[in-house]
């Protein structure tokens, strides 16, 4: 025992009771038990989360997610131009169809009270703007004849008949 007490002189521990140093170390012992126990428990917890994250990753098929992600990021950029597309094919239509016919009023009528059968007619065909034309075709019994009135804005500069006025009110949905 003077060996050992030599040494703990020899370190400053000469008045150390060595209880108390086999009682640390049993402490000491029990801490790093619980410590390996939690790494295992950490290890294996890592390792299903491992086995998950592979699943995950590769897939069924094999296909990396890195693929998927990519091909998702070249469709959404496929998306985007025909989107960009569409709406600038959307604006030129819209532009075009501001010009064509789009409103219609016809109405038949007996020209000369005598004919029966309503076989004359005025049609107006106006567009957006009420820009158009009615057209008048009056039928007789020498002949048919055919005569059109620009409309602008609503109106015409030469006046209308009846039947014109009620074509084009019916056109312009009044």
């Amino acid at each position: 025992m003077s060996n050992t007490s030599t040494f703990l002189n020899q370190i400053g521990l000469g008045g150390f009771d060595l209880g108390y140093l086999f009682v640390g170390m049993i402490v000491l012992s029990v801490v790093v038990l619980i410590l390996i126990i939690l790494l295992i428990v950490q290890i294996n917890k890592t390792g299903k989360l491992k086995k998950r994250l592979d699943k995950f990753v590769l897939g069924k098929d094999g296909v990396s997610l890195e693929q998927d992600i990519i091909g998702l990021f070249e469709d959404n950029k496929f998306l985007k131009n025909s989107t960009e597309k569409n709406k600038k094919d959307i604006r030129t239509l819209y532009r075009k169809m501001e010009n064509t016919y789009q409103k219609m009023g016809l109405v038949k009528y007996d020209a000369f009270n005598q004919m029966g059968g309503q076989l004359s007619f005025s049609l107006a065909l106006l567009d957006e703007n009420n820009n158009g034309f009615i057209m008048n075709s009056v039928h007789s019994t020498e002949g048919c004849y055919t005569y059109t009135k620009e409309i602008k804005n609503g109106e015409s500069s030469i006046s209308l008949g009846s039947e014109e006025a009620e074509a084009l009110a019916i056109a312009m949905g009044e």
